[in-house]
C-alpha cells in the first residue's frame, strides 16, 4: 500500500508517458519529514544524467520549520537511486530526440521510504492536447447518457 504526497499533473498534461520507473531519491535533514505534510511541488521538475548519475532538477520542497538550521535550499538538485542497468538503459533511450525524463508521483512505499516515479516521456503538440480534451469530452458525455438511459 502506498501513499502518493505529490503528483505532477502537467506531466501527464503535456507529455506522452511512454515508460515508468520507480526509483528512490536522496534527501537530507528534515525533507522526509517536510514531504510527509505534502509539501512537495513538482512543476516544472525535470531529470538529467550527470557523470553516469541521474539528477532531479527544480523540484521544491518546503523547509521544515522545526529543522532550523539543518535546512537546504529548497529547489536543490537531488540524486536519484536506480540500479545500474537500469541507468544504463534510461541513458539509451534518452539519445533519441524529443525524449525527457519527468518526475509523475513522489508517495511511500509499504516499508516508508520515499519513491519518486520517473517517466521517459515525449512532448505533445497542441493538436495532441486538444484531441485529447476532445476525446475525454465524449466519453463523458457518453457516460451521462448511458447513466440517464438506466
Amino acid at each position: 500500500m502506498s501513499t502518493i504526497v505529490a503528483s505532477n499533473h502537467k506531466g501527464y498534461r503535456d507529455y506522452n508517458v511512454l515508460e515508468t520507473f520507480e526509483s528512490g531519491i536522496e534527501l537530507k535533514g528534515g525533507e522526509v519529514k517536510s514531504i510527509r505534510q505534502a509539501k512537495v511541488t513538482l512543476n516544472d521538475s525535470f531529470a538529467r544524467f550527470e557523470d553516469g548519475q541521474l539528477f532531479l532538477y527544480n523540484t521544491h520542497i518546503n523547509p521544515y520549520a522545526e529543522a532550523s538550521y539543518m535546512n537546504v535550499e529548497p529547489t536543490r538538485k537531488r540524486r536519484l537511486l536506480l540500479h545500474k542497468s537500469q541507468i544504463e538503459k534510461l541513458e539509451s533511450k534518452l539519445t533519441q530526440k524529443g525524449l525527457t525524463l519527468i518526475p509523475l508521483k513522489f508517495y511511500f512505499n509499504s516499508r516508508g521510504f520515499v519513491k519518486v516515479e520517473v517517466g521517459l516521456c515525449k512532448g505533445k503538440k497542441l493538436y495532441d492536447k486538444r484531441d485529447d480534451i476532445k476525446r475525454r469530452e465524449t466519453d463523458l458525455t457518453m457516460r451521462r447518457m448511458l447513466k440517464n438511459r438506466r
